[in-house]
């Protein structure tokens, strides 16, 4: 478990989009206005090799033509090109990164996580919507929403329950302090969310949507010292059958034995 970098993701002072677009129906496009929409404070960018210009702001061919190295990079590029910027990226000093783009094969996975660890630089994803952080002004996702401030933070492996949630939840006007979409959590899952939101004075719960697990001990550890400061709240898809193939699906991970989980949550001081 660990919190290293992770305020780069969360409150970063830069963010660079790659794939940013004005094409309709493009995740790129969706994303960028995201960000540029939303009132982010920090510097921001768009990064394509084709474009000029967007929104007003210079378009840059790539990682090594920014001017700034970004705190926080969000790649909406194709699958055959992520474990590349990645490197790029981690090389100019980038240490949080989004993986927004589905239909990585295990061994582009395998080539993004060897491109990001000498560098210790976190990713989030892949094929997640991405990370709303309310009082940032921070809308680094492909929501067709944004959030209102709260208190609440919510972690999600489901892209499309958290978007449900974050519609829901505009119309009760409802805020939180984060929204954040794990996808396939390739590297930065449950535990290493939990232990930095456990201490975010922004956040008075937590509330997680929960399919797999993949690293339980890390995740119990983690969930002991978050439920001793502040209530978590866990949904655990998969308690039947028609649940846990839908998980299986969606992670391509078993969801495990509903069981385990209805003991391991009341231990750890979680309320399911």
């Amino acid at each position: 478990m660990t919190q290293r970098h992770l305020d780069r993701l969360l409150s970063p002072a830069s963010v660079a989009v790659f794939g940013a677009s004005d094409k309709p129906a493009r995740v790129g496009t969706t994303v960028w206005r995201n960000v540029s929409a939303a009132g982010f404070k920090g510097v921001i960018a768009p990064v394509h090799p084709r474009l000029k210009e967007l929104d007003g702001l210079h378009c840059h061919a790539d990682a090594a033509s920014l001017p700034f190295v970004p705190d926080l990079a969000v790649l909406c590029t194709p699958p055959d090109s992520i474990a590349g910027l990645v490197e790029q990226l981690g090389e100019r000093g980038t240490r949080a990164v989004i993986i927004v783009t589905a239909g990585l094969t295990p061994q582009q996975k395998r080539a993004t996580l060897s491109a990001a660890r000498p560098h210790a630089l976190r990713l989030l994803g892949p094929n997640c919507i991405g990370l709303l952080r309310p009082q940032l002004g921070l809308n680094a996702s492909f929501t067709q929403a944004n959030a209102l401030p709260g208190d609440l933070a919510l972690v999600s492996q489901s892209g499309a329950l958290l978007t449900a949630l974050l519609d829901w939840a505009n119309t009760e006007r409802i805020g939180f302090s984060h929204l954040i979409s794990l996808g396939e959590h390739m590297d930065v899952d449950f535990g290493d969310l939990l232990d930095y939101l456990a201490t975010d004075r922004q956040t008075r719960a937590i509330l997680l949507y929960v399919e797999s697990i993949t690293s339980p001990r890390k995740f119990m550890s983690a969930a002991r010292v978050s439920a001793r400061i502040k209530p978590v709240i866990v949904v655990k898809a998969g308690r039947g059958p028609a649940g846990m193939k839908a998980a299986a699906s969606h992670t391509g991970a078993l969801a495990g034995e509903d069981i385990v989980f209805d003991a391991a949550i009341p231990r750890a001081g979680m309320l399911r």
